[in-house]
């Protein structure tokens, strides 16, 4: 039992339950805070608690000692510390307590970003040898943070593995993609959306190469108009087939992907000490086993899982309403894992990362704790306000008739919220400075367009692919010329490097050109790059397609602001499920 359960929890500050080691220089987490320090490493009672030799003698004479903290409540001053204190290791901040451990989760699964700044290395090597990777090839990023935004694909399988999940039908399953969430972190750092995927859209998936057991790869081939969730599982599908698919279908590439089953919801509600879930009517729900009153639970385990899987009990018992109780239920694990009473007790936050690394399976470009933790620092500084989670917007399937079983992306909706994601552009009021130095730039940009135009005759240009389809340059000059009569424009195949976003570069004595190619393109401001010297004789402009580039005529620009009627909710927002 430590200091906490003892009721003396405020004798302890949590900083102080990491301990440097002076054998090996660095800090280890002391899970048991009355015992001492060991030096020959820890070790498991029969009971599973971790221990140390030390730990145990203590015990077993009766001494149960925080170093240094009783001795300071009395007046006394540790051996070697000064009674002034000037001595004393020095405290961190409460806000620090972050960056030590950090556990975020999404989808109806957790994903994990453990172990901070220190931590013994024996800690280190029970965490990593907990994940589970799989290689999805050039469908991931090598970089654990990529720069300039990035995207982390979370999906939750359906897989029944595991104690008590048989009995909720389709044992023999391999997995599908139940549940997706694609959190699109932003490159400033500030805000993220995470955009849910109904797993019962229908798209289309491409060919995808998947890595065998004996290493060797096997391309499964495509399909056409089909459930987004056999995109994982269905004929040997694996997470970089996901991954793929929710590239093709939004013009986003997916640097990560985080994968759990249904033991994650059940292990990581539970090892958080609970969820906070709100309902407007009491639910007895016997398909899904969710039995909860009016007004706010607390959820854990068995009962996590049914109320995340329940799709009888809310709205219209479709899959997209589903979605928003699976939010719901998201939002408040986040507000619940960033809450000092689970920051605070560094017993609750080790049982969370080992369960939640026990649950999780990643890309190889993160299948580390040493890379998930480099992911952590930058995820643990976004505030749950900024957090936007949003729902893809769909439509009733027309080639079902009167039988809406099925939905397809909108498609004026759909791809106007493809195109903010694209452009990095918030669904969240960030914070005001933020806000209004994104304004300031927006009316910087916003004067490139104001000028002169060229005449389409006189622009020239140089179409490069740069993330596209195949064959994109060539079509937009196709069009250019026999369309909109630029005649000076040529095809310059494919660009040195992929680039985020749509982009034209053109030097100063261009910008009347740049201004007109910008208006038979419907490209924003912000894909104008202008450059520091003038052209020289019949040099041409460079226009660089991105994967926002979908044909000829259609806007690339993104728009200022989400569509109207799209689901979206803040995750630090506590929502009762109707």
């Amino acid at each position: 039992m430590d200091a906490q359960s003892r009721g003396r929890a405020d004798e302890v500050d949590p900083a102080d339950q990491w301990v440097l080691n002076p054998e090996t220089g660095t800090y280890e987490l002391r899970l048991n805070p009355s015992g001492t320090q060991s030096n020959s490493g820890p070790s498991r009672s029969s009971t599973g608690r971790v221990s140390t030799r030390k730990n145990d003698q203590s015990e077993r004479s009766g001494r149960r000692e925080v170093p240094g903290q009783r001795n300071r409540r009395a007046g006394k001053a540790p051996a070697g510390e000064s009674p002034d204190g000037q001595g004393r290791r020095k405290r961190k901040p409460k806000a620090t307590r972050k960056k030590k451990v950090l556990l975020w989760t999404g989808g109806v699964m957790g994903f994990v970003l453990v172990v901070g700044s220190g931590g013994a290395y024996w800690l280190y090597q029970h965490f990593n040898g907990n994940i589970n990777t799989v290689d999805v090839g050039d469908a991931g990023s090598k970089s654990s943070v990529p720069d300039g935004a990035f995207n982390i694909l979370v999906i939750g399988t359906d897989k029944r593995t595991g104690a008590g999940n048989a009995g909720y039908g389709d044992a023999g399953s391999e997995g599908h993609a139940d549940t997706n969430i694609l959190f699109h972190v932003s490159a400033d750092r500030t805000n993220a959306t995470a955009m849910s995927i109904p797993r019962d859209m229908i798209t289309d998936i491409p060919a995808c190469p998947t890595k065998q057991k004996d290493g060797s790869t096997k391309t499964v081939p495509g399909e056409k108009n089909v459930r987004f969730n056999t995109s994982l599982g269905q004929e040997g599908r694996d997470p970089g087939c996901t991954m793929r698919t929710v590239k093709k279908l939004t013009g986003l590439t997916v640097d990560h992907f985080m994968m759990a089953d249904f033991n994650a919801v059940k292990q990581l509600s539970t090892a958080v000490g609970g969820v906070k879930v709100c309902l407007e009517k009491p639910v007895n729900d016997p398909k899904s086993h969710l039995k909860l009153p009016a007004g706010q639970s607390v959820v854990k385990g068995e009962q996590a899982l049914a109320f995340v899987r329940t799709r009888h009990s809310f709205g219209n018992e479709s899959d997209l309403d589903r979605i928003k109780q699976q939010q719901q239920f998201i939002g408040s694990m986040i507000r619940q894992m960033k809450s000092d009473d689970t920051l605070g007790s560094p017993t609750k936050m080790y049982g969370l990362a080992d369960a939640a690394t026990k649950a999780l399976t990643v890309d190889s470009g993160i299948g580390s704790i040493k890379k998930l933790t480099d992911l952590a620092q930058v995820l643990g500084k976004i505030d749950a306000k900024n957090i936007t989670f949003a729902t893809l917007p769909v439509i009733d399937n027309p080639a079902e008739g009167k039988n809406h079983i099925t939905v397809v992306p909108d498609p004026t909706k759909a791809d106007a919220l493809f195109a903010m994601m694209r452009a990095d552009t918030s669904l969240t009021e960030v914070k005001k400075k933020e806000a209004d130095a994104k304004s300031a730039a927006a009316a910087e940009e916003a004067a490139r367009l104001n000028g002169p135009r060229a005449k389409s005759s006189d622009v020239r240009v140089t179409v490069l692919n740069g993330g596209a389809a195949a064959g994109s340059a060539g079509v937009m000059v196709t069009w250019l010329q026999n369309q909109q009569g630029v005649l000076k424009s040529s095809n310059g195949s494919n660009a040195p490097q992929k680039v985020p976003a749509t982009v034209l570069t053109y030097a100063p004595n261009q910008a009347d050109q740049a201004r007109k190619l910008a208006d038979l393109l419907g490209l924003g401001a912000s894909a104008l790059k202008p450059g520091t010297k003038d052209a020289v004789g019949k040099e041409p402009m460079v226009l660089t397609l991105g994967p926002d580039f979908k044909q000829p005529g259609s806007p690339i620009a993104a728009p200022a602001k989400a569509p109207e009627g799209i689901q979206k909710v803040e995750a630090d927002k506590s929502v009762c499920a109707k």
